[in-house]
């Protein structure tokens, strides 16, 4: 193993990553069935940083751009300056190898010997983050045009023949309908920027050494970074308290008129990311 956690003196930091993955083990183990094997291909969200021995499973609207950024900077790119690569580079197919680009038995040699980390969001905040970026910027038409048409077809009546050409005015309640609908999943898997963040990294299939979280994302990067040993490297600037405060009050504010019996039924749907998270019911929730 090429990190120990367990060695040398226990920080603050490093005691709350500890109680994070006790935590995580424990609400595998309460809420989690048997469940299929694990599949090269169940493995596309985590990459693979062979040189400094780390797995990072990638959760969008987590960070993620600027994780990807890291690992591209610990890799020679940008001379060692993370936010000088742009995003479109940074999300360009084959980048970064993934563990589903290996074989059986590279896979389990790298998942015993490397350190393996997550960032994770609160469920409702990241929703809410990728409709407003995904459906509500302008600079989203290619999404819209995907997702928002078909969005549009199936769920507004009498829609506007500009709507259903572009796809470019979902609303809210009209993408939860989606979500919740059985033919979304049953005609392909959701996408990466809505999926449940246990689907993408198996978590109760999978040990992460460390579960980050997108609310405290600047000492859990530096943690992070901390067992790679290159001091000169930074974590790209978090956002400010201030925008981290704004993004829970755009999630209570769009789901304010959603239905209690919507809001009952997409809790259902996101609850394991609560659970196996160690995220609080939104207070802004009406469930009962």
């Amino acid at each position: 193993m090429l990190y120990d956690l367990n060695k040398g003196p226990l920080s603050a930091l490093a005691e709350v990553h500890r109680q994070r993955r006790d935590l995580l083990q424990r609400a595998c183990s309460r809420h989690t069935r048997r469940q299929r094997l694990l599949q090269p291909q169940d493995l596309q969200h985590v990459l693979v940083d062979d040189t400094h021995g780390l797995l990072y499973c990638y959760v969008p609207k987590v960070a993620c751009t600027n994780w990807k950024r890291v690992l591209l900077a610990l890799n020679g790119s940008a001379r060692g300056d993370p936010r000088s690569i742009p995003a479109h580079e940074v999300h360009a197919p084959g980048r970064l190898p993934s563990l589903a680009d290996f074989s059986p038995a590279e896979i389990n040699r790298r998942l015993r010997a490397y350190l393996a980390f997550l960032f994770v969001r609160e469920p409702f905040e990241r929703l809410a983050s990728a409709y407003s970026n995904k459906f509500v910027r302008p600079y989203s038409s290619a999404f819209q045009q995907r997702y928002g048409t078909r969005i549009v077809r199936r769920l507004r009546p009498r829609p506007h023949p500009d709507a259903l050409a572009r796809g470019h005015d979902v609303r809210f309640a009209e993408f939860l309908a989606y979500l919740l609908d059985p033919r979304t999943r049953r005609d392909e898997p959701f996408n990466e920027h809505w999926e449940r963040a246990h689907v993408l990294c198996h978590p109760c299939r999978l040990r992460y050494d460390i579960v980050g979280k997108f609310e405290t994302l600047a000492e859990d990067a530096t943690f992070v970074l901390g067992f790679v040993g290159l001091p000169g490297l930074r974590f790209p600037a978090p956002p400010p308290p201030a925008k981290a405060a704004t993004t829970h009050d755009q999630a209570a504010r769009l789901f304010q008129d959603i239905s209690p019996f919507y809001q009952r039924r997409l809790f259902d749907l996101y609850r394991m990311d609560f659970l196996l998270f160690n995220y609080s019911t939104p207070s802004y929730l009406r469930l009962h």
